[in-house]
């Protein structure tokens, strides 16, 4: 039995001040005996101010992998395996950055994901990833997707193939900008968020712990909801648009085997039946 916990919170530009407030998270995550923790995308360093049109004199400081800052992390992690989003440099190119995900324990770094799909105009910022790879860990294989990464289906379908029975979803995702809701729970986005959550869930039976950012930076305001998703799409813990954490104990193995017992939609598929014909 593992104990699966999703952040809500803000976060801001001001590292320094991310770094005890992430402290306290895990404490309070601890505390509620979780093995592993998702905390949202840039929580070192704070996401865009406006996906539209990026100010470039208000971007998120590039944060070495190796530097004091993920150090400070990996020791208030403990024994507990916690997935965290920063901005990462780009060598040979100072004016971008990687938008990464990183998931680590005071024992090792376990896995990176540099994000690979950029919504809008972020690809005046961010540099893309390449690549879906799934990693063992304490809690189990692990696959990490941020943000808009999982509204592609085919994202998430690339880390199940590789074995991950749990997948670690770091958002900073953003209310509708062009059809603001009076209330968050009604925007747009927040049912493309919920949906996206359960569909990749249930669609490769695995386990989903979906993290987001609370609050406004710039222009943009993010709905929260984080949580844990069973693999037949049930929702096992949620918090709301405020800050919080979405605790859900789950046996991992047995509800994922358990899911696939009858109807394994990986062992199932048809590829050459999704061939593109002339």
């Amino acid at each position: 039995m593992a104990v699966l916990a999703a952040v809500a919170a803000h976060f801001g530009r001001d590292v320094q001040r991310a770094l005890p407030k992430v402290e306290g998270i895990l404490d309070d995550a601890r505390s509620a005996g979780a093995d592993l923790v998702v905390l949202p995308d840039a929580a070192l360093g704070g996401y865009l101010s406006d996906l539209g049109d990026p100010d470039r004199t208000d971007l998120p400081e590039p944060l070495a992998l190796d530097g004091p800052e993920l150090d400070r992390v990996r020791r208030a992690a403990g024994a507990m395996v916690v997935c965290i989003g920063l901005a990462e440099a780009v060598p040979g190119e100072p004016s971008l950055r990687w938008n990464t995900a990183v998931c680590c324990s005071a024992q090792r770094v376990w896995g990176v994901h540099r994000k690979v799909h950029r919504p809008l105009n972020e690809s005046r910022v961010y540099a893309a990833g390449d690549r879906f790879t799934a990693f063992d860990t304490p809690v189990g294989r692990i696959g990490m997707l941020t943000s808009y990464d999982k509204t592609f289906p085919e994202a998430a379908r690339a880390l199940a193939d590789d074995g991950a029975v749990v997948l670690a979803c770091l958002g900073a995702w953003p209310a509708s900008t062009t059809d603001r809701a009076a209330h968050l729970p009604q925007d747009r986005q927040s049912r493309l968020f919920d949906l996206y959550d359960l569909a990749r869930a249930a669609e490769n039976q695995v386990v989903v712990v979906s993290s987001n950012q609370t609050g406004v930076q710039g222009r943009l305001r993010f709905l929260g909801q984080a949580k844990v998703v069973g693999p037949g799409g049930d929702v096992l813990a949620r918090t709301g648009v405020k800050g919080g954490l979405a605790v859900a104990h789950v046996d991992v193995a047995h509800e994922v085997g358990r899911a696939r017992r009858r109807l394994h939609h990986l062992a199932e598929r048809v590829p050459a039946a999704y061939a593109r014909r002339s």
